[in-house]
């Protein structure tokens, strides 16, 4: 395991802390300057084993995580932290099958990027899933949350559309609030279906195909090509501001 450089002293604001856990050294090596050009405090791990132990010392604001490592899962990494932080792991995998990435979600990754990637979506996801754990560190989501075509409020538990209240069943608000609150980031369709029908119902996809497409008709200002409630075939769905 090596470390990048510490932040500067003084004034100067925290670097935010990565660890890459990985064990491909070309692209440890160009994780490595692509972030530190840009910032970013890097720590490395080329085993499962020494990924918990820099996760413990260094106490990262974000994880990349690949799952194939040379002594545990990936998977099995995910849960280990998962058993003791919140800090948000982006998953970066040459595994491509959608029931690999549903898996890795549904253990508690944030996001999964396949492998080979473009370094540019790479970097945008991993400031994406950096804004989530800050909001995450410092309390609930912004209660009130603002796209181009409505306005929900999570406190009032209302929505609007064009100054107008937009009513919803119990069941629709249920998945909106779920969206909302994980906005930005790949939420599974088994962790949909546990979270608003219970884990019973968590074979049942059917039923988010109905009730997503009920929210586009009522939200979205082109329900057939939706900007802000957006599928990913096979793996969940996003909800983009």
């Amino acid at each position: 395991m090596t470390s990048g450089q510490s932040s500067a002293a003084g004034d100067a604001p925290p670097r935010t802390r990565v660890l890459v856990v990985d064990d491909e050294p070309g692209l440890v090596r160009a994780l490595r300057i692509n972030l530190g050009v840009r910032g970013y405090d890097v720590t490395t791990a080329t085993t499962g084993a020494g990924a918990l132990r820099a996760a413990a010392d260094t106490k990262p604001d974000v994880v990349v995580l690949d799952l194939g490592l040379p002594d545990l899962d990936g998977l099995e990494v995910l849960a280990g932290l998962r058993g003791w932080t919140t800090v948000p792991v982006v998953v970066l995998s040459a595994r491509t099958d959608s029931a690999d990435k549903v898996d890795a979600l549904d253990a508690g990754a944030d996001d999964y990027v396949t492998k080979p990637f473009g370094m540019d979506e790479f970097l945008a996801r991993l400031r994406a899933a950096v804004r989530r754990g800050a909001v995450g560190a410092s309390g609930d989501a912004e209660p009130v949350v603002e796209t181009d075509s409505f306005t929900v409020d999570l406190t009032a538990k209302t929505v609007t559309r064009d100054g107008a209240a937009v009513h919803l069943t119990p069941t629709e608000w249920g998945m909106l609030e779920m969206l909302v609150r994980h906005r930005g980031r790949l939420v599974s369709q088994k962790e949909v279906l546990r979270q608003v029908w219970g884990p019973a119902y968590e074979s049942e996809t059917h039923y988010l195909r109905v009730y997503l497409g009920q929210l586009r008709r009522k939200l979205e200002a082109d329900p057939s090509h939706p900007r802000h409630l957006l599928t990913e075939a096979g793996m969940g769905y996003r909800f983009q501001v």
